[in-house]
């Protein structure tokens, strides 16, 4: 007898228990713009769930970018870079960004998780080991399905665990080595240096995935400049969905490795060409970080603000040198009973579970969020831990 495989769909009742005891949290509709505050139903909210580190989605010069670009391109480019998407803003882009992080050159894809699929898949082949972080994006994960590679993981951040395996490998094989500079959910940073080290030493080549470093450490130009070691790293995929201020990715690199990747990389060849607003915007807010670096910092500033405060009231936070606050829960019923609770005393953040890391919540903080602004989200964990030992 066949299987249905709808089968699986009538059983998942995850998402209805949830909606049903009032701690469903995802896909909440926010009105307004991205920016630090949020228009949640009637009332407004505090935002510290936006990846928006420098504001800029915000900012008229970026909105003024895009809405130029519609009326010169229009609203899209309905077919690929490879064939008739290709505009002179794609190109201006990667000249701008290979320009800023000192890079060779730089190619464009229409969403950062494309730019980590098209890279990885294009670089590897059967015969080769694609090596990456445990806690790597799962964009990372996708890739090395997708790639005929065999695929191994190291522990979070273990160079030693990470060279066992290195060792391990085929020495006839091809070898890969990816990681995120900054790691979403926790916010902490790749041991770069030692990383670099470490694949020179055993000849494997060193993809960073920058998605939340870029327009942030280093006055914006990302981990590997953060560590003093960018001429180590073979490959930077980034996104503009950040701190950049639209939707979109590259990857930075030399330019016999991009051109490479600009005939072979799936993702890229057959997808139509980013948005002219979306690529206008991105870089109308590379050109911000350029003349305001001052914005880079201050979004560490707060971030690194909130840490400390939330550690001296006594709420156990994952150090980090980036703009996000992640504070381990426990329990996964624990942390939306708290993500719900903070709501109420209207400050947002991002409730995290497993799959995607264990239990935690996940804060963000943003350049032009206020000290009134930070002082109000403390005051609202500490309400919501007053709320919770009364209950």
């Amino acid at each position: 007898m066949s299987v249905d495989i709808f089968e699986r769909c009538q059983s998942y009742d995850s998402a209805r228990t949830a909606r049903e005891a009032g701690l469903y949290p995802y896909f909440t509709m926010f009105a307004g713009r991205d920016a630090t505050t949020a228009r949640l139903g009637d009332r407004d909210v505090i935002m510290c769930g936006s990846n928006n580190y420098l504001g800029l989605t915000s900012d008229e010069r970026v909105r003024a970018a895009a809405r130029a670009a519609i009326d010169e391109y229009g609203s899209s480019r309905t077919g690929s870079r490879l064939l008739n998407g290709n505009t002179p803003l794609h190109e201006e882009l990667e000249q701008e960004l290979a320009d800023f992080f000192g890079t060779e050159a730089a190619l464009v894809f229409p969403t950062g998780h494309q730019t980590n699929l098209g890279v990885i898949e294009a670089l590897l082949s059967r015969h080769d080991v694609v090596l990456i972080d445990r806690e790597a994006h799962a964009s990372i994960y996708d890739a090395t399905r997708l790639s005929p590679a065999k695929t191994l993981r190291f522990a979070h951040n273990d160079v030693a665990d990470l060279e066992r395996l290195l060792l391990r490998c085929p020495p006839d094989a091809g070898k890969l080595v990816v990681v995120d500079g900054v790691y979403s959910m926790g916010g902490d940073l790749c041991p770069l240096p030692e990383l670099v080290e470490a694949c020179r030493r055993h000849g494997a080549r060193l993809i960073v995935d920058d998605a939340h470093g870029v327009g942030v450490l280093s006055k914006g130009r990302g981990t590997a400049s953060h560590f003093g070691v960018a001429a180590g790293v073979d490959l930077i995929t980034i996104t503009f969905s950040k701190a950049l201020a639209s939707v979109g990715g590259a990857v930075l690199g030399s330019a016999v490795v991009i051109d490479y990747l600009r005939h072979h990389a799936r993702s890229q060849i057959f997808s139509a060409a980013a948005p002219p607003a979306t690529v206008a915007a991105a870089l109308e807010a590379l050109r911000i970080v350029r003349v305001e670096p001052w914005l880079c910092q201050q979004a560490i500033d707060n971030a690194a603000y909130v840490r400390r405060e939330l550690g001296r009231l006594g709420f156990p936070t994952v150090p980090g040198s980036a703009p996000i606050v992640s504070v381990p829960t426990g329990e996964l019923d624990q942390t939306l009973v708290m993500w719900r609770t903070l709501l109420e005393h209207r400050v947002y953040v991002n409730p995290v579970v497993p799959p995607a890391a264990s239990p935690r919540l996940r804060a963000s903080f943003m350049a032009t969020h206020t000290q009134d602004q930070l002082d109000r989200t403390l005051a609202a964990f500490v309400q919501m831990r007053d709320a919770l030992v009364a209950a």
